[in-house]
């Protein structure tokens, strides 16, 4: 504990003299403008969640005179935050660091409530005039770039009032997708044998019904990832009985529900201030607690598993709770306070570990012999991943070949020009990556204008050698692995889980890397200039 505390302040210490002077992220002093329909926009964001607010806001700051809009498939701001809706939906990283580094969370909570969290999303977007330049219910379908013109050409599908729906077409110098990764549409969802007989309620979590009443009834949640270990819990305080139901154990980790040293920072310091020291404490603590897990994940297992033993009690059952890989192979779940852990003590939920063998009238009946009676049967059974939006991508009329693309910096493709993409870290924050892209593309638009260069792709050399993408397998990204584009064998090619090797990578080395690719009217220039 001690050497974690002197890890944390020595980090503090040594960074504060920089964040503190770093600049804020504000746009008061810009006017919020609408575009003309005719007139090619200088960057067209795709989404209206965490990252696409965020990356307007980036604009509005450091790109002023960049004339944007963002496009939204649904009819409100959120993302992720609007589209879940189920009990206890909350954020499994701590907010400070999920929250944006311009915008100090004021809540009480450091793991917050998923409507505290769209609350604070839209108020980002309402205070800086984003909200104005989002298109609301445009699907966006299809995204062409023209070489000929420097431009991009984006088909969205939208609806009128009356449910009609119609083809609209943007044209922007930028495109910049910040859709997430996974789909709205559809949840990861397998068939189970006899789902047919079963007289009770079925129910993924990504479509909760808002009028699904449990209360005294006996629910069956299937899986053991974050939705599972946040909804469980949720549940307890009506269900008669809540079970959850696994192939195999996730890592799960007690967090604290509340910051206090947050608290206190803020008690004495201004609230950017006392923002960005928690923002990065809690930077430092989970790379420090990520080495020691992939370095001795005997001893972090450990930890794990003694912190569960202390909260379960008498009844702990050390095989519910050890899983078969290493922690970060797969996310670690995170416990506010233990409440999965006092639920289970409590009595009011149970846990399983069996496979399915069938559904029956009144349940479900397991590989082992045993009989789980439900009412419903919630399918907490994971995401299904989407590959940059599931947009249709065309270069001068050929199609994109996505897995034949390297990806650069973690948010560019080798050969495609004026793209970048926002995508989070897989062991941290999304927001902490998504806030370096925003500030990489910034800054990339505000050298093109200088120098007159119309467009930018990366061109890798070589003898640079493909990789996966991500290492990491949980089940949505091994489900999708095949589709995914690869990172290379070397810099700037590769994709860190680090937040201090890509703050370096992104913010600190200069553009002109010799990997980026500019063009200027008329003529084609390699190198930076």
């Amino acid at each position: 504990m001690k050497r974690r505390q002197a890890f944390t302040l020595a980090g503090i210490a040594v960074l504060a003299g920089l964040i503190l002077a770093s600049r804020r992220t504000t746009a008061a002093s810009v006017r919020p403008h609408a575009p003309s329909d005719d007139a090619p926009l200088d960057v067209l964001i795709i989404g209206a969640g965490l990252s696409g607010i965020g990356a307007a806001r980036h604009l509005l700051a450091k790109s002023p005179s960049a004339r944007f809009e963002i496009l939204e498939s649904r009819g409100a701001i959120g993302g992720t935050w609007d589209l879940f809706r189920y009990p206890g939906v909350r954020s499994d990283s701590d907010v400070y660091t999920l929250g944006y580094s311009f915008k100090p969370w004021r809540g009480e909570k450091a793991i917050a409530d998923g409507e505290d969290i769209r609350r604070y999303i839209q108020e980002a977007s309402d205070e800086a005039g984003v909200t104005s330049r989002i298109r609301f219910h445009h699907k966006v379908r299809a995204a062409a770039w023209s070489s000929a013109e420097q431009l991009w050409t984006v088909t969205a599908e939208t609806r009128d009032d009356h449910g009609h729906t119609r083809e609209v077409t943007r044209r922007a110098r930028f495109l910049f997708l910040c859709s997430g990764y996974y789909s709205y549409d559809e949840g990861h969802r397998p068939d189970f044998p006899g789902e047919e007989a079963f007289e009770g309620q079925i129910v993924h979590p990504q479509f909760w019904p808002p009028d699904l009443d449990y209360a005294g009834r006996r629910v069956v949640v299937i899986g053991s990832g974050a939705t599972a270990v946040t909804l469980i819990p949720a549940l307890t305080d009506r269900a008669a009985h809540v079970t959850m139901l696994q192939r195999s154990p996730s890592h799960v980790a007690v967090r604290p529900l509340v910051d206090e040293a947050a608290l206190k920072l803020r008690r004495l310091a201004p609230p950017h201030v006392a923002h960005t020291l928690t923002r990065w404490k809690n930077v430092l603590t989970s790379i420090f607690y990520y080495q020691i897990a992939r370095r001795r994940p005997d001893l972090f297992n450990r930890g794990l598993l003694q912190a569960a033993r202390e909260h379960v009690g008498e009844t702990f059952d050390a095989r519910h709770f050890t899983p078969s890989h290493n922690p970060w192979d797969q996310r670690v779940c995170a416990a506010p306070d233990g409440d999965l852990f006092r639920a289970l003590r409590a009595g009011r939920a149970s846990v399983v570990t069996d496979t399915i063998e069938t559904f029956t009238p009144r349940g479900v009946r397991l590989s082992g012999g045993q009989e789980l009676p439900a009412d419903i049967v919630v399918t907490a059974t994971g995401l299904k991943l989407n590959v940059l939006g599931d947009i249709e991508f065309t270069l001068d009329g050929a199609a994109l070949d996505i897995p034949r693309r390297l990806v650069y910096k973690g948010m560019m493709l080798s050969g495609v020009p004026n793209f970048a993409y926002a995508f989070g870290y897989t062991n941290s924050s999304w927001t902490l990556k998504a806030e370096l892209t925003s500030d990489y593309v910034c800054r990339l638009l505000n050298y093109m204008d200088r120098r007159g260069y119309t467009a930018v792709a990366p061109v890798p050399d070589p003898g640079v050698e493909e990789r996966p993408l991500l290492d990491f397998n949980s089940g949505y990204v091994t489900r999708a692995a095949a589709a995914l584009p690869k990172q290379g064998s070397r810099r700037p090619w590769q994709v860190y889980q680090n937040y201090l090797l890509d703050k370096y990578t992104i913010q600190f080395t200069p553009l002109d890397d010799g990997s980026l690719s500019f063009t200027r009217p008329q003529a084609r220039v390699s190198g930076a200039g």
